[in-house]
């Protein structure tokens, strides 16, 4: 068994390299060229998805439209969860990361963007970016709406999501895309291949490029790779590692 996972093309706070998170930024034109990219690939790799799963941000929602345009796929089932959405970033959310890096230091910076556990500065929560004002999330319990998040924050909501939805969809025999984000696909990416925690820090997601992981009977991730171009491939994931 494969799964394939996308994180979306370049969205607008990301060409403008700002802490994104849960804010629902549009694609960039690079964005949406990186999506189409990615449809042809997969095409042209004889890839065909019985199902894709996304986030509820625009973002991931319309790379995923893009990519099933482009493999003549349009009319599959897509499922949106919010369990699938970005790292919330908190207090973070819109800041330039070169400037936050400027004002709180680099080395605080890269605690709130790689380490584990520790999360960023919490978003008060009568903030008017909090999620509980977006109807987005009007039927989400109000203790699961985040005000921050660390990656493991992250994992605590992905991997049940896994678990009940995706897993047992991978069991039955479909084949499954998932156009999500760099930190829901990092979780994944860790729960599938038992990644330590020191291990995933260093894992750096690129946009718009897919990313096949193949699975034993168990669901365990056995052998992990990226379809395209490999020099691009690792410029892209080297400007993910050096945002700061």
């Amino acid at each position: 068994m494969k799964i394939v996972l996308v994180r979306h093309g370049q969205s607008v706070w990301n060409k403008e390299n700002k802490f994104t998170g849960w804010y629902d930024a549009p694609l960039s034109e690079q964005g949406f060229t990186e999506a189409k990219l990615a449809g042809e690939i997969l095409k042209e790799e004889n890839f065909v998805f019985d199902r894709i799963f996304t986030s509820v941000l625009k973002r991931a929602i319309i790379t995923g439209e893009e990519i099933l345009r482009v493999m003549d796929l349009s009319w599959i089932p897509v499922e949106k969860a919010w369990q699938l959405n970005e790292r919330h970033y908190g207090a973070l959310m819109g800041l330039n990361k070169k400037e936050t890096v400027e004002k709180h230091g680099a080395e605080q910076v890269h605690i709130w963007r790689r380490s584990y556990s520790t999360p960023p500065p919490a978003m008060d929560i009568d903030d008017p970016r909090h999620p509980r004002f977006e109807d987005k999330y009007k039927n989400v319990p109000a203790d699961l709406l985040p005000t921050c998040e660390s990656l493991k924050d992250t994992v605590n909501r992905v991997i049940p999501y896994w678990e009940s939805t995706i897993a047992p969809a991978l069991q039955a025999g479909e084949r499954i895309i998932l156009s999500a984000h760099g930190n829901s696909i990092r979780a994944l990416y860790k729960y599938l291949l038992d990644i330590s925690e020191d291990e995933i820090s260093e894992v750096n997601i690129p946009t718009g490029q897919p990313l096949v992981i193949e699975l034993d009977k168990q669901l365990k991730g056995t052998k992990d790779y990226y379809l395209g171009d490999a020099e691009k491939i690792q410029a892209q994931i080297n400007e993910v590692k050096n945002q700061t």
